[in-house]
């Protein structure tokens, strides 16, 4: 795995370049690889973060309903497997084939990606636009409790680079699980 960063990501600026990131399907993946996507969401996630399942529906749903908008979710995985075994290549397989994910699912073997993202927290999520700039960082959405959700960051960062226009609130206080180091 490679990754390019002049630091950690900050909104507004490009987003972190990488390539040859090994997916829960085997295959290798790069920021390339999502060229033909107008706008891509990095969503970082731990398989036994109880914050990150209770988004992996509304993950599914918006690629579902923005992929033929020119809309990618690339999930990313950047726990250390050693220190927390739900975290390991296979497990993640499992967990993306069992809850029927339609987005990649990375595995950040050395967080990496996480430190370049400027990511601290499963799930937190970065989205970037055409030109890969960073132009939303923080929460999926608002409550833990997908039932209490009032504010749907994500979708509502995505919709409006779909829509040609600025994201309205460009970054949000994340919360959830630690990423494990």
């Amino acid at each position: 795995m490679s990754v390019v960063a002049e630091g950690p990501a900050v909104v507004g600026g490009p987003g972190p370049r990488f390539s040859d990131v090994t997916a829960a399907d085997g295959r290798l993946y790069s920021l390339l690889s999502f060229d033909d996507r107008e706008v891509l969401a990095l969503v970082f996630l731990g398989n036994g973060c109880p914050t990150a399942k209770a988004c992996e529906e509304a993950m599914i749903e918006l690629q579902a309903s923005q992929g033929a908008r020119g809309f990618g979710l690339v999930g990313i995985n950047p726990n250390n497997p050693y220190l927390s075994p739900p975290d390991t290549v296979a497990q993640m397989a499992r967990r993306a084939r069992e809850k029927g994910y339609n987005f990649p699912y990375l595995k950040d073997v050395d967080a990496a990606l996480a430190r370049a993202y400027g990511m601290a927290r499963t799930p937190q999520c970065c989205v970037l636009d055409r030109h890969r700039v960073l132009r939303y960082r923080g929460r999926v959405f608002d409550a833990r409790d997908p039932a209490r959700v009032q504010r749907r960051d994500l979708q509502e960062a995505v919709e409006d680079l779909l829509g040609q226009r600025e994201v309205r609130v460009p970054e949000t206080e994340s919360f959830g699980c630690s990423i494990v180091w």
